[in-house]
């Protein structure tokens, strides 16, 4: 019987390990710009489970086992940061109003919708409790933080997460190592690259020469555009390729309600034949299947 506690004991040590260190290993992979498997990001969490930009979102997008998790920023009154997409409270809390207008305690006093517009226990939360909520378990992709880097750096280094976060825009290469600065060797900046646009090719080389990111978010409206096919190989190696299959026009067509009724036509053709390895979508538990039984997730 004590041989056995001490096993359970050890193994739940190694599992805790093991979970501490998840984090570092997915950046590990961004780095290593490995093509061997499919890096999952978890749209404003997981908003069927629980409301969007919420700890509990976070929570169970990490249950579940994805990679990155998408959250967005937005500024309260006395300067705190806070978990919400949009500037007004409107449609994700039972409070009316902008956000530039009300306190953190005030917001305190209310609570998140979920995604039918129903309100829930859930509460907003700030960026230090999300920080600490995935410390060591997922990277956080911070949607709209660049209009705050000076008070989102702070917190990163308080909280030991500095090596997890992405950021992305579409700042051409010299606005982002002047604006990111020093901060580029352990924030990942991934540059948003819209593939319909004439001079995307030269983008994305100049990027590579200048900052040589570790993946490019990409968007193109249809299939009819030849770049996305072209990159699959010019990029191989030097970048991994993120695409978004939140709707249509972001990845050509093949996006989640694509995979819903042609899985292999939409996450599949991403991955097969454009080349995709990271897909930030809506529908997390979906594309992890799909994965798995593929061979393409941990």
């Amino acid at each position: 019987m004590k041989r056995i506690s001490l096993f359970l004991i050890a193994l739940a040590a190694c599992i805790a390990v093991s979970a501490a260190d998840r984090a570092a290993q997915i950046r590990e992979k961004l780095f290593a710009r490995d093509q061997s498997s499919v890096i999952v990001v978890a749209h404003r969490g997981d908003w069927r489970y629980a409301p969007e930009n919420s700890v509990a979102a976070i929570e169970h997008s990490i249950q579940m086992g994805v990679d990155v998790v998408e959250i967005d920023l937005q500024l309260t009154k006395d300067s705190v940061l806070i978990l919400m997409h949009d500037e007004k409270l409107d449609r994700t809390t039972s409070g009316k109003g902008k956000i530039a207008e009300w306190t953190l305690d005030s917001i305190r006093s209310l609570t998140l919708r979920n995604g039918c517009g129903i309100r829930t226990k859930h509460k907003v939360p700030t960026l230090e409790e999300a920080l600490l909520a995935a410390k060591g378990k997922v990277m956080l992709n911070l949607d709209k933080a660049d209009r705050y880097f000076d008070l989102v750096m702070p917190l990163l280094q308080k909280t030991g997460t500095t090596g997890q976060i992405i950021m992305k825009g579409s700042k051409p290469p010299h606005e982002v190592q002047q604006f990111y600065g020093k901060y580029l060797k352990d924030v990942i900046y991934m540059p948003i690259v819209n593939l319909d646009k004439e001079d995307a090719a030269k983008q994305i080389d100049n990027f590579v020469k200048t900052i040589n990111p570790v993946a490019f978010e990409l968007l193109f409206v249809a299939d009819s555009n030849p770049l996305p096919k072209q990159l699959k190989t010019q990029l191989k190696g030097k970048a991994l390729i993120w695409y978004n299959t939140l709707w249509d026009t972001m990845a050509g067509g093949h996006d989640d309600d694509k995979s819903l009724e042609d899985i292999d036509g939409g996450y599949g053709y991403l991955i097969d034949t454009l080349g995709c390895r990271i897909i930030q979508t809506d529908r997390a538990e979906l594309l992890l299947n799909y994965l798995k039984q593929r061979k393409l997730h941990d």
